[in-house]
């Protein structure tokens, strides 16, 4: 019995060394497994710092992801077919270093997120950019209620506009986005199937080029804008007060406590509006003296260009730029629209953490939006923005970067 005993010992022992080295073995080759996923599968960021897989999601069981454009002079921009949104544009500053000049999210989460995170940055807008006053729209003679999402307005066509939806996406070349998006009869109200394309392209003089192109089955209004929030410092933890503007316009349409336009259209001359000569904003942002300043706590208003004439915009001429003392980074903005709303961020400083968990502060950038004016479908003399059934509605913008 004891020689049986020892020889069950001796087995026992055999066995638990080979169960031992076995589990270690496994342990190893997991170990190896990891070590092998976690290094063979790094993900390669963007010159901005974005990583892609943040945005690889599916939306509406649609598919969504980040596509990068590049040129061959280091500027890159960043767009998510999500809504269209421009996530990030990277441009050398005045010492060469790579800048990303516009505001956002680092992953789809938040921009999905309507509720938490609410945000236009970076948007294809439609079908409808702006405000239409009190939802109330008109067309061939019929009368539709839209949503009323801001301050008792449509804003950038209802609470489930194109900045929600995806859109489908075509990368033909490394410079290139195609974005198309098919609006049903009735989306948030407004009448007519509307077939869109926002088309990005990153031209070899470091300019974002973007055209907006659109048919419709039925009489509609179309206005589509990009809502990129500009801060050309590199530093978005902080007030962007210091860029100099400059607006090519004499006019600018007023609007009322509801940031809706009165109808009227004023001179610029001899107010805070006027920036014909390009100006530090922090100079004039700050007179609440004046009411335009006061009922916005900033600049949200649209400016008439004097690039657009005979109802037609040249957009080989500079319509806006804004320029960064500290980066030396231009833009120079260009235009066919007759409009473009200058937005200063005012509604920023929510304490919402955003792109590599910087909290954006109020008056941190500037929006440029190439527009027809707001509220035109209720202002029979503005240009107008209906699309008819045979027409095509084509817009054009473009932000072109340079070291001044």
């Amino acid at each position: 019995m004891t020689k049986v005993k020892k020889k069950t010992e001796n087995l026992i022992k055999t066995y638990m060394k080979y169960l031992k080295n076995l589990l270690l073995g496994a342990g190893l080759v997991v170990t190896a497994l990891m070590v092998s996923c976690t290094t063979g599968s790094k993900t390669q960021l963007t010159e901005s710092g974005l990583n892609p897989t943040a945005f690889d999601t599916t939306i509406n069981n649609k598919p969504v992801k980040l596509y990068t454009l590049k040129n061959a002079n280091g500027m890159e921009v960043c767009i998510t077919n999500f809504g269209g949104r421009v996530v990030s544009i990277c441009v050398p500053d005045k010492n060469g270093k790579p800048t990303d000049v516009v505001l956002g999210y680092d992953n789809i989460k938040q921009y999905a997120d309507s509720v938490n995170s609410p945000s236009d940055y970076g948007s294809s807008v439609g079908r409808y950019a702006n405000r239409i006053n009190k939802g109330h729209l008109t067309v061939n003679g019929k009368n539709y209620q839209l949503p009323q999402n801001n301050f008792g307005h449509c804003l950038h066509g209802g609470p489930s506009g194109w900045m929600y939806q995806v859109y489908d996406a075509k990368q033909p070349n490394d410079s290139t986005l195609i974005l198309t998006i098919v609006s049903p009869d009735g989306d948030n109200n407004f009448p007519g199937k509307v077939t869109a394309t926002t088309t990005y392209t990153v031209l070899s003089n470091n300019t974002l080029d973007i055209t907006f192109d659109a048919t419709t089955d039925k009489e509609t209004v179309v206005n589509m804008t990009n809502h990129s929030y500009f801060n050309l410092n590199g530093d978005p933890s902080k007030e962007g007060t210091n860029m100099v503007l400059y607006v090519n316009a004499d006019n600018f349409t007023p609007a009322d406590n509801t940031y809706m336009t009165t109808g009227e259209i004023k001179s610029v001359e001899g107010t805070p509006m006027d920036f014909r000569k390009a100006h530090a904003i922090s100079e004039t942002i700050n007179d609440t003296t004046y009411d335009q300043i006061k009922n916005a706590t900033g600049y949200d208003h649209n400016w008439c260009l004097n690039t657009y004439k005979d109802g037609k915009g040249d957009d080989t001429k500079v319509c806006a730029s804004l320029y960064s003392p500290i980066t030396g980074i231009l833009l120079e903005m260009y235009t066919n629209e007759p409009g473009v709303q200058v937005y200063t961020g005012n509604f920023q400083g929510t304490g919402i953490a955003c792109k590599h968990g910087i909290k954006y502060p109020k008056h941190v950038s500037v929006c440029l939006e190439s527009q027809k004016y707001p509220d035109s479908p209720n202002k029979k003399d503005w240009p107008s923005p209906y699309l008819k059934p045979g027409e095509k509605y084509h817009s054009h913008v473009a932000y072109k970067f340079s070291i001044k």
